[in-house]
């Protein structure tokens, strides 16, 4: 299965929709492209947040897309008068699961649980590349989170991050060490690949540091973008591991 890494400096504007559907036509030879977080909407959207989110049913113009690639994105949703950050999974002509973010940071520069509700739980789905879940971002930093998904027994696990550059040490962000960190344990955890995808660009003085990555089921970083700059990263993995297989990397740690 060939899988691109969309890693994208959305605005806060809708006019991320019209971005978003260039490269999807573009990068339509792929199985399976990935945005990040809150693509759809920018992230600092806060009271622009009530006007900009999106009903599923505006999307028609990715579903239709998705007959040809599958496409996960990030997007700020309403759904029956609440307003979630929302991981999409359009395949088939439609959207075929949606994770709503559990995990809402209020603290320092972050504000969402003022703005968005929250998603209750995560669940694992059948699709063409194994079984499945997403989650985003600050949900993976949750003990509960890696129970969760070490419980569902998946084969990939997407990430959708938007994740401020900061913490610079003498060894680089410490940010980034951190990220790695859980997706890794994540990876072992589960015996799944983790797909990885973060946004760059600037919004009201925030710098989101990207690099983007994929780590195998042994935890280890296969393919990775830069940090900081906008990029697309086409990758190949192998067949999702069998029953047997995930026996065997859990015996080999």
């Amino acid at each position: 299965m060939k899988i691109a890494l969309i890693q994208s400096a959305p605005a806060l504007h809708r006019r991320n929709l019209q971005t978003i559907l260039e490269v999807i036509d573009r990068y339509a030879h792929c199985d399976l492209l990935i945005f990040p977080e809150l693509a759809l909407s920018g992230y600092m959207l806060q009271d622009k947040l009530f006007e900009d989110a999106w009903r599923v049913d505006e999307l028609g113009a990715i579903a239709k897309a998705s007959l040809h690639v599958e496409i996960i994105v990030g997007a700020a949703i309403r759904e029956e008068g609440l307003i979630y950050n929302a991981a999409l999974y359009f395949a088939q002509g439609r959207c075929v699961h949606i994770h709503r973010k559990m995990h809402l940071p209020n603290y320092g520069m972050f504000e969402e649980a003022r703005y968005f509700s929250k998603g209750h739980d995560i669940e694992a789905f059948e699709g063409r590349f194994g079984r499945s879940a997403m989650v985003v971002c600050e949900d993976l930093w949750r003990a509960q989170t890696l129970a969760r998904l070490s419980e569902l027994k998946i084969d990939l696990l997407f990430l959708l991050v938007a994740s401020p550059a900061r913490d610079f040490g003498d060894e680089g962000l410490r940010i980034e060490s951190q990220w790695d960190a859980l997706a890794k344990s994540a990876a072992i955890l589960c015996s799944a690949y983790v797909l990885m995808v973060n946004r760059v660009g600037f919004e009201d003085g925030i710098g989101f540091w990207g690099g983007s990555r994929v780590i195998t089921p042994r935890g280890e970083i296969e393919y990775r973008l830069e940090n900081f700059e906008p990029g697309v990263l086409e990758v190949t993995l192998s067949a999702p591991l069998h029953k047997v297989q995930k026996w065997m990397v859990k015996r080999d740690e």
